[in-house]
């Protein structure tokens, strides 16, 4: 009689085991699906609105973006406390955030710009390179060297994009240089994030980095926008008067923007370094393949190569970084 209901007790825990398991499982399942879904939705937003739409203001659409992330940022943190607070604790700390607030803008204004001129699938091929330039600033930033191996899965990375330059149909030196420009600003503010904030006084999860780093944007943006983009407003009010959706379209992408912040945000706290990386992977692709279909854009076979030989170079990047520490 004991032994049978020490065993039910045990069955009764295991099946509430497997139950709470199978509930997170689903969880990371949903909050993966949200992650691909915001970021790709508004890459494939910018694209439409900057390319197709007529709304050609990559300055002020960027501004759009981080004016909502300051707002929901603020919502987000605040009043549904999704993370602790942590407040700005001296000017030097205020002076960082605001240099990589620089950094941040001048990354998202290129790859905006780029898809002005450039096809998703391509954008998203240059993107791939991003452990490139942060392997090589990080060397010229710290002079910590990585095993031989390391930077061996590197040259499949550069080659990939070479080759898929070469048989890119839609090729445009300035949006690929935007491009180009962009991938390194991403990840020179990632090397430029672990050395600025480096001390455990001053680090910032990435929410919080952005509630503080999205307001110092639009300040930097908004002049930018007006002197550089002069006819903005009149062009947005006549398409607003033109498509009744205009307002909406501006806002849902404004919002998804934000989304993809958080999306990521959760996903890299529920899930491993590894995971992450295999799933940031397989959602390039899923962007390319989605694009494709969406707009139509013709592609090579020479191409396509050059994004998967890319593709496999990161991971086995990501694999070596991860044998090799």
């Amino acid at each position: 009689m004991n032994t049978l209901q020490i065993q039910g007790g045990s069955g009764g825990k295991s099946g509430k085991m497997v139950t709470q398991s199978n509930k997170e499982f689903m969880f990371i399942c949903f909050l993966v699906s949200l992650w691909y879904s915001s970021n790709i939705g508004v890459i494939l937003l910018n694209k439409y609105l900057l390319s197709n739409y007529g709304f050609r203001f990559p300055i002020f659409l960027t501004m759009c973006h981080m004016a909502a992330c300051a707002v929901f940022s603020y919502i987000s943190i605040v009043f549904f406390k999704i993370v602790p607070q942590q407040m700005i604790k001296s000017r030097s700390q205020f002076l960082k955030i605001a240099t990589l607030s620089i950094v941040f803008c001048g990354s998202v204004v290129g790859g905006n710009i780029s898809l002005r001129y450039l096809a998703v699938s391509f954008n998203q091929a240059v993107g791939a390179t991003t452990p490139f330039f942060t392997a090589v600033f990080a060397y010229f930033a710290t002079l910590k060297r990585e095993a031989w191996i390391t930077y061996a899965a590197l040259v499949p990375v550069v080659a990939g994009v070479v080759i898929a330059s070469g048989g890119e149909p839609g090729f445009h030196l300035f949006g690929f240089i935007m491009c180009l420009s962009a991938t390194a600003a991403r990840a020179f503010k990632s090397v430029l994030q672990g050395i600025l904030l480096s001390s455990e006084g001053e680090k910032l999860n990435s929410m919080n980095l952005l509630l503080y780093m999205s307001p110092i944007a639009v300040v930097l943006l908004l002049p930018a926008a007006l002197i550089m983009e002069p006819n903005v407003i009149d062009v947005t009010l006549s398409l607003g008067k033109e498509h009744k959706f205009m307002g909406v379209l501006l806002f849902l992408n404004s919002a998804t923007a934000y989304a993809a912040n958080l999306t990521n945000f959760l996903v890299t706290k529920h899930t491993s370094a590894l995971t992450l990386q295999v799933l940031g992977n397989a959602k390039g692709a899923v962007a390319v393949v989605i694009s494709i279909l969406i707009f139509r854009n013709p592609v090579t076979f020479i191409g396509m190569a050059g994004y998967t030989v890319t593709v496999m170079g990161v991971v086995a990047y990501g694999e070596t970084k991860r044998r090799f520490r």
